[in-house]
Order: structure tokens, then sequence, then C-alpha cells
């Protein structure tokens, strides 16, 4: 495997079209948002995604989901311990041996990081990862429709035949959103797990193909979508410019504001240019 060389930043625009991008559990399932009305997608939801398309690529990813599972393991603590990989180090006691069997074993734990701390080990490790990705906000405050719907059929059997009161429901979802997502990978946490630039190009194009596999009844096929990728890789190890003025070259207002905006072309979209530092973009697939 090769080496890191650069730092990168990236930002990806997605669209969302009548779906829920990220329920809230807290609020009814309903879609995130902020105070300010901003669409929000959890960082957590993100790299969700980016596992399960590591995963379609035949990557070893440690944090499965449940309906996801390539192996026999239904929880995080019998992954770990039935891994021969670590069960060397386990014996021995050695933290870093530890960490470096689980980076070179798992790709999301190299590239995301993990905290390996269960009941009966005698080795507690926390890995730091050097993919870093921020939540995604809305461009614009979103609308949310909510719909009541209702089953065909009872969820129990009722004493009277007839459907019961549990058969109404709420399903939600927006009308349009434009997210952006912002992230970095960092070259000195890259050095400490093994991460390279070929995980570099496996995140890329896990992110240019995010919603691949990733349908829903709360997220249809062609609901959501990749509208373009910015990938930004600095000449240096540290980065030519931070990742916070990297991230506002990239520019997006409302073409008419105080209209709802509908598609994508309700957005100008404007790349300022940083000397020395021009970003690949890409188009999703």
């Amino acid at each position: 495997m090769n080496t890191f060389t650069n730092k990168i930043d990236f930002a990806m625009l997605i669209t969302v079209n009548r779906a829920n991008p990220n329920g809230d559990p807290l609020n009814g399932n309903r879609p995130r948002e902020d105070y300010d009305g901003l669409g929000e997608i959890s960082d957590v939801c993100i790299k969700r995604k980016i596992r399960n398309r590591l995963q379609d690529m035949g990557e070893e990813i440690f944090v499965q989901s449940d309906e996801r599972r390539s192996d026999e393991y239904k929880s995080l603590s019998e992954r770990a311990k039935n891994c021969q990989e670590l069960a060397a180090a386990q014996k021995k006691k050695d933290k870093e041996e530890y960490a470096a069997a689980a980076c070179g074993k798992w790709i999301d734990v190299r590239s995301f990081g993990q905290v390996f701390a269960f009941k009966d080990e005698s080795v507690s490790v926390g890995v730091r990862g050097p993919v870093s990705i921020h939540p995604a906000f809305s461009i614009s405050p979103i609308e949310i429709v909510d719909t009541q719907i209702t089953k065909s059929t009872n969820s129990e059997p009722s004493k009277d035949g007839k459907k019961s009161s549990d058969t109404m429901g709420m399903k939600h979802r927006i009308e349009f959103g434009l997210y952006m997502v912002k992230g970095s990978i960092n070259h000195q946490l890259a050095e400490k797990t093994g991460f390279s630039d070929e995980d570099a190009e496996k995140i890329k194009q896990a992110l240019r193909t995010l919603f691949i596999n990733d349908s829903s009844s709360a997220r249809p096929d062609g609901s959501m979508e990749v509208h373009r990728l910015y990938w930004w890789k600095h000449n240096c190890q540290i980065g030519q410019y931070s990742s916070a003025k990297v991230h506002r070259t990239l520019d997006v207002k409302e073409v008419n504001p105080g209209t709802a905006p509908r598609s994508i072309d309700s957005y100008e979209i404007t790349l300022h240019n940083l000397e020395g530092l021009e970003p690949e973009i890409y188009e999703g697939l």
C-alpha cells in the first residue's frame, strides 16, 4: 500500500427532491433542520453511506449496518474479538500494535477512526482518523411536507376484526433542497493510521456514488443526487491554505431570493480561485 502524500480538502453539493434526507428520531423522524430552518444531514449519516459504498466496492468495513453484514457477527465487540489480526496485540496488551492491526484490516477505521472499548477486553484503544466530514446544511431554508398515511391491514390481530387505531401514520419529506457537504483529509493522522492515496481515491469514488444502493421509502431512487464534487489536493503535507479558506471559495447563492427554490437552476454556483490550488471537479454518477 502506498502512502498519503499531501492534504486534501473537498466539498460536495447534494440535491434532494421530495425525499427525507435524514430523519430526526427525536422529532417524529421529520427531516432534520437547525434553528434557522436550514436542512441538516448529520456527519454520522454521511459516513454511514460512505461505509456502505466502500463495502459495495469490496472493502472490509468494521462498522457494518445489520442489513448489510458481510459476516456472522452481530456486534462490534464480536467482530473485534474474532479478528485474528487483533488477537496477538490483545494478548500482549500492546495498544499501538492493536491500533495498527485494526487500521490495516478495516478501511473505515483508518479513514474515520474508531474507539475499541469492549467488556472483558484488556486493551482499550482509540484511533483518530484523518478523514473529517462536517454535517451537511442546505443553502436555503427547507419546506417540510407532512403526509398522513394508513395501512391496509392491522399490525396485530384485533378482537372485532376491524382495523385498529395503529393503522395511522405519518411520512415527511422536503420539496427541494440543495445541501453542501465539507470535509478534509489530514496528512499527520493519515501517517498514523496508514491511510494512503489509494484510500483517498476510494473515498472520492464513494462520495461521487453516495446514493447508489441507498433507496428507501423515505428516499426513492433518484430523489437524492450528488450534483458535483470539488476535490482540492494541496502541494504540501500541511496544506497551502486552511480548510476553512478553501471551503469558502465555493459560493452558492439563490438566483431569486424570496422565491422557494425548486431545482439546481434556482442557484448560482461560483468558485473563487486560490493561487496555486485548483480543484478537480467531478459530476455525480
